[in-house]
């Protein structure tokens, strides 16, 4: 008797699985857009930055990097997120890579950051030294973003430097 009834009951249990693992409806499994983001204010040391990276490029007869404002939104998204966090770190990079990609159509994506550096130049100078940063640096790449966010604690600066390819 109670095989029976175990038999009886055991493909309920399983459709009742199925059943209250699934979304309730459709547009849950459906992920939002990206939104372009079209407007950010850059700093005099943005500017600055993003000028000494395109000064370097030249020098080296690379070509000048077209400086878009989504990824400095995203830039810059990382940087509060790091001060908010206290670490100095790529955490998120592959969502900030997918965001870029989905809104801006970029193939390929690259990243730099530094911490507490002084000026522009003396950040861009330490990236230079680092084998990964200055590749990136000097990639095969065509647009990019930039920000330098300030922690406001402790006046710590944040850099942050996207690279893409379209």
């Amino acid at each position: 008797m109670k095989r029976i009834l175990l038999r009886a009951m055991l493909p309920l249990a399983f459709v009742f699985t199925l059943i209250s693992c699934s979304p309730d409806s459709a547009e849950e499994t459906i992920a939002p857009q990206a939104e372009l983001i079209q407007n950010y204010n850059y700093q005099p040391n943005e500017v600055e930055l993003a000028d000494l990276i395109n000064e370097y490029r030249v020098s080296k007869g690379l070509s000048v990097l077209k400086i878009v404002n989504h990824i400095s939104y995203k830039s810059e998204e990382h940087n509060e997120y790091m001060i908010e966090k206290n670490v100095v770190n790529h955490d998120l990079f592959e969502e900030r890579s997918q965001n870029i990609i989905q809104v801006l159509g970029a193939v390929k994506v690259n990243e730099n950051i530094a911490y507490n550096f002084s000026t522009p130049n003396s950040a861009l100078n330490a990236w230079l030294k680092s084998a990964g940063h200055k590749a990136n640096i000097e990639g095969n790449f065509t647009h990019f973003g930039v920000s330098i966010t300030v922690n406001p604690t402790n006046g710590n600066k944040y850099y942050t430097n996207i690279f893409i390819k379209k």
